[in-house]
């Protein structure tokens, strides 16, 4: 058998008492893609951060070409020719393409129309289309990718570890990464690729390695596997797949907005001459790459945000300028994308953060005192109803996992006397099992009724539940298409900017 190129044996990581790795072993061999799988949580990026120097194992060993090697810095894997582009760029906004890409490789005198063209040379030579002269602050995020890439490739990378690398790109884009990852790799090159996406697994490995709970729990072949199994061995059971109806039934229109804008003085709109409806008993899904005004849309919807122009009504009462309360009492419920900062009080017990969207009206309270009994049972009811992994609702909000806390935010947005109920990134962050069971429970209001605005940069997660679609750029409307209308082809378009001709349904 050839020797690996790179090796992990019995790799442990303890975080104080957390089982980050626990034994970990797998290699890699040249010209290989290996993808490393596994929900979140369950120790990828944390086995990669030790082979990229930002942290260090409490166990094990490293080898590259059979000799164990030592790494302790970023600076050391650089010099073992291997580099990381992890989820969050490390680019300097204000800076050019050129500098960037050679911050920390150049010092002294620089000749910048010899780094200029280097890098359009290198760039050419994987496919891709970078100005270097360019401002990142100008770029796409694809394009700021890709100039992430070139770092990597500037340095003479040979092991090139992509942390989710697809997370906020169009369809297009993540086709251009997979055909730049192909090429890489048939110049002898390596790429460990983290994922916890089954499709991309399947489109892209060679080779993948299955982790959870820290553990490495498979070491497959992607021609011997596909994504059913994947699936079992990532979360150690099979998940029921969503029953999603063809169409929803027309009914009753419970939330429109009306050529709604957001802007802030002079500066850009973030959002511009929004009109769209969502009815009772429908899911109206907004898809679009992650920046382009989904927070802007949840805030002036939720009532964070005032609009310039324009008009929101929520069951015929026009509540543009309500405020977050009486939006409440009129039945919005809010489910928002960063859980722990808008979504609940992270040191407050599960019993506390039920009653936050009722502490006005007097619900819970009685003579000025909370009705600690009936809260508490109460919760409990949730806590099971919604298979929270809890002790009880005693426990603080903090202690829980993010799965189990997106359930409880869930559960008490979608209790009660909602009517509307806004999903923003519902799945973000969460492994299989809570997103399968978000997804249920989405599908189960719609089926009560409710109307349904989900918004989610996983076009998965958009095609799967919607029966509308919406296309969002730069904080406006693409279109509105009915379930089954669009292509991934033409959906990433749209993402992308591309506005179509014919007029479709609003």
């Amino acid at each position: 058998m050839d020797t690996p190129f790179f090796e992990l044996r019995g790799i442990d990581k303890y975080f104080s008492r957390v089982i980050a790795n626990k034994d970990v072993s797998f290699a890699i061999n040249q010209g290989e893609v290996l993808a490393l799988l596994g929900e979140n949580g369950a120790g990828k990026s944390t086995c990669m951060k030790i082979l990229y120097g930002l942290y260090r194992a409490d166990n094990g060993h490293i080898y590259k070409n059979g000799k164990e090697i030592h790494i302790s810095s970023p600076r050391d894997a650089m010099k073992h020719r291997i580099s990381m582009i992890q989820q969050h760029f490390s680019l300097v906004y204000a800076h050019t393409v050129t500098e960037n890409i050679i911050l920390g490789a150049k010092h002294g005198s620089i000749n910048w129309k010899q780094e200029h063209e280097q890098i359009r040379q290198l760039a050419t030579s994987y496919g891709f289309h970078i100005d270097p002269t360019k401002k990142i602050r100008d770029l796409s995020v694809g394009e700021q990718q890709k100039v992430e890439i070139l770092k990597a490739l500037y340095l003479d990378a040979h092991l090139l570890i992509m942390d989710e690398p697809t997370a906020v790109l169009t369809p297009q884009e993540t086709d251009s990464l997979m055909a730049f990852v192909r090429t890489f790799v048939g110049k002898g090159n390596s790429v460990i690729f983290i994922t916890h996406k089954l499709a991309e697994v399947m489109q892209v490995a060679d080779r993948i390695i299955i982790m959870r709970n820290g553990m490495v729990h498979g070491d497959v072949l992607r021609s011997t596997t596909n994504a059913k199994d994947l699936s079992n061995m990532m979360i150690g059971h099979e998940l029921s797949v969503p029953n999603v109806d063809s169409v929803a039934e027309v009914q009753d229109e419970i939330l429109r907005l009306e050529h709604v804008t957001l802007q802030a003085g002079k500066e850009v709109p973030s959002l511009e001459d929004l009109s769209f409806s969502v009815h009772a008993g429908e899911i109206f899904g907004i898809a679009g790459v992650s920046g382009n005004g989904q927070q802007e849309l949840c805030d002036v919807l939720c009532g964070r945000s005032s609009v310039s122009q324009g008009n929101i009504f929520l069951d015929s009462a026009d509540i543009t300028h309500a405020s977050i309360k009486h939006r409440i009492d009129l039945g919005l419920g809010y489910v928002p994308s960063d859980r722990q900062r808008f979504g609940m009080v992270m040191d407050m017990s599960l019993s506390e953060n039920l009653m936050l969207r009722q502490s006005f009206d007097g619900h819970w309270t009685r003579y000025g005192f909370i009705r600690k009994k009936e809260l508490d049972e109460r919760m409990q009811e949730l806590i099971d109803s919604f298979s929270v992994k809890a002790p009880g609702p005693e426990v603080v909000a903090r202690s829980l996992s993010g799965g189990n806390q997106q359930k409880v935010i869930v559960a008490r947005e979608v209790s009660g006397k909602s009517q509307v109920v806004i999903f923003d990134q519902p799945t973000r962050g969460l492994d299989l099992g809570a997103i399968n069971h978000v997804h249920q429970t989405i599908l189960a209001q719609r089926k009560e009724g409710k109307a349904i605005l989900l918004i989610s940069t996983e076009l998965s997660e958009i095609f799967a539940l919607s029966d509308r679609i919406a296309v969002l750029y730069k904080g406006k409307i693409q279109g509105v298409y009915p379930r089954g209308t669009l292509s991934t082809e033409r959906i990433g378009l749209l993402m992308a900017g591309y506005r179509e001709d014919a007029t479709h349904e609003r």
